[in-house]
């Protein structure tokens, strides 16, 4: 069966709320940070369905015996947020995903040629085969930095069918380079947006998400 990118909006009346406030360019930048911590909480509440290992056992209520489904604690579970706005998401995602290590990578896009340049890369030299990663990234524009750090994350052995993308908006380019690399990838986004301008940014989008996020 062929592989086919897969990317989901969820319809959840929280994600479309934050994502309202986001967008609005009236909003301060604490709220800002809000918006996109609760954005990282039910982008990643959608994301970890049916994607963390899970293991069957039989416990005991106060009452009777009774089967019980725990996460598995022997596969890994690894955040990884583009810096610097991917920290934006890092919070939410966290606080489903508590127990999991959180590997930090960064990179700097040219503004003219609007080719990524990595400047910090804390990801381990090599990842368990079994090994979950959610990436946090608020912005999927041109696809450019995504391409960067999956290739950062398969030369460490971590299978694209165990990589979930968390976005805040998400242009058709990007997808469709994302597609064509990474068949197997599932991306979930609060919105698809119609284009970018021609600086690179997405339209209608939310203007930059790590300005907005740290005030700067």
């Amino acid at each position: 069966m062929t592989l086919q990118l897969r990317v989901y909006v969820p319809p959840h009346p929280l994600i479309k709320h934050w994502l309202g406030v986001a967008r609005d360019a009236t909003t301060p930048t604490t709220l800002f940070r809000s918006a996109m911590t609760e954005l990282g909480r039910w982008l990643t509440y959608e994301a970890v369905r049916e994607w963390l290992p899970t293991r069957d056992v039989m416990i005991e209520t106060p009452l009777a015996p009774c089967p019980a489904t725990f996460i598995d604690p022997e596969i890994p579970v690894a955040v990884v947020p583009v810096l610097r706005a991917g920290l934006a998401l890092l919070d939410g995602a966290q606080t489903l995903l508590p127990l999991a290590s959180v590997y930090h990578i960064g990179f700097a896009r040219d503004e003219e040629t609007l080719e990524p340049t990595c400047y910090l890369n804390k990801l381990p030299q090599q990842f368990h085969p079994q090994t979950r990663v959610l990436i946090t990234e608020p912005m999927l524009a041109t696809g450019g930095t995504m391409l960067a750090t999956m290739a950062e994350l398969t030369q460490r052995g971590v299978d694209p069918a165990f990589v979930r993308i968390i976005s805040v908006v998400a242009a058709p380019i990007a997808l469709q380079k994302l597609g064509s690399h990474y068949p197997s990838l599932n991306i979930f986004a609060a919105m698809i947006d119609e284009s970018l301008n021609d600086n690179g940014f997405i339209v209608p989008g939310l203007g930059d998400a790590g300005d907005r996020t740290f005030g700067t």
